[in-house]
């Protein structure tokens, strides 16, 4: 059952909405009061564009500052309409990444300045550790939990070396199993389309995994759900469960995660960011450019910690 559903209707029978609180629920963890919440400040962002007769995917930055004066005009405290506009922000930030809109309109709508936030990214220690407990539990004599593990293999390797969107990821058809180029073929959300390249281990983790998939199957990764394959819910689940094997908190490991890392590691040992920006199927690569904070961050750490002018 998706987050939303786990708690009435979706709101005002928005499938964008749905997917974001799904989101939430998978990947951040969010409790059903939380979702809750969230699910009545969209309800009330998504009222506004009603009255004003502006469809969703129209929604630009003159209409999130007239939602904005209109909180305030109703009388809501600042604190409300601050956590209102966070909330709006975060589902446009969401719909932007995951190819449902052209742009995101909140980028340029001020708010209370709180510092920007950098994504969780994991060292390419930590990759490592999460993939070589996949591959161990991929060892397993039990076929069921071996196929399972196989999956996983399958589905971290893909995602380190192509920095797939989940929800492009679950959605790969069978036939990117059985590819003999070295890239996939990726039409994402929005119709912007892109080469990812692969791996040598994520080739040989698709072939070991394909073994298990019914070859009347249109999906890589079929399973009983409403779309036919897996969800992003499930896999960031189950992911959780590998990262606790791993030894890492399972509140720093999910899908998004990972994409993070492939981003971030690709910067970190030279890519140019133009190219990382092709690979993750941004529009602006504005949205590129967060990777290099968290690079400054790293660097600042570092001249910190080994400068021999540093001392006491």
């Amino acid at each position: 059952m998706s987050a939303a559903a786990a708690d009435g209707p979706v709101t005002l029978q928005s499938p964008e909405v749905a997917a974001y609180l799904d989101m939430l629920a998978a990947e951040r963890g969010a409790g059903a009061n939380t979702l809750a919440a969230y699910r009545r400040d969209l309800d009330d962002y998504l009222a506004y564009l009603g009255r004003k007769n502006i469809p969703l995917e129209e929604a630009d930055t003159h209409s999130l500052r007239a939602f904005m004066v209109d909180l305030v005009t109703r009388g809501l405290m600042a604190s409300s309409a601050a956590r209102r506009l966070s909330c709006v922000r975060g589902f446009h930030k969401f719909l932007y990444a995951e190819g449902y809109a052209e742009a995101d309109p909140s980028v340029a709508v001020s708010g209370p300045r709180r510092g920007r936030t950098l994504p969780k990214v994991l060292s390419i220690a930590e990759v490592d550790g999460l993939l070589a407990t996949a591959h161990a539990a991929a060892a397993d004599k039990e076929p069921g939990p071996a196929r399972r593990a196989r999956r996983m293999v399958c589905l971290l390797e893909l995602l380190y070396a192509t920095g797939l969107r989940v929800s492009e990821l679950v959605a790969l058809p069978r036939a990117a199993g059985t590819t003999r180029e070295r890239y996939l073929f990726i039409k994402g959300k929005g119709g912007r389309e892109r080469l990812v390249p692969l791996t040598e281990a994520s080739r040989a983790a698709m072939t070991g995994h394909l073994a298990a998939v019914p070859e009347e199957s249109p999906w890589l990764f079929p399973t009983d759900s409403d779309s036919g394959h897996l969800t992003r819910q499930a896999f960031a689940r189950d992911l959780k469960a590998v990262a606790v094997a791993a030894g890492l908190r399972p509140d720093r490991v999910s899908p998004h995660v990972l994409r993070h890392a492939f981003a971030s590691h690709l910067l970190q040992n030279g890519a140019d960011l133009r190219i990382v920006q092709e690979l993750l199927g941004h529009a602006d690569i504005s949205t590129t450019q967060i990777y290099t904070h968290v690079l400054d961050e790293r660097l600042k750490a570092m001249v910190r910690d080994l400068h021999p002018l540093m001392d006491g």
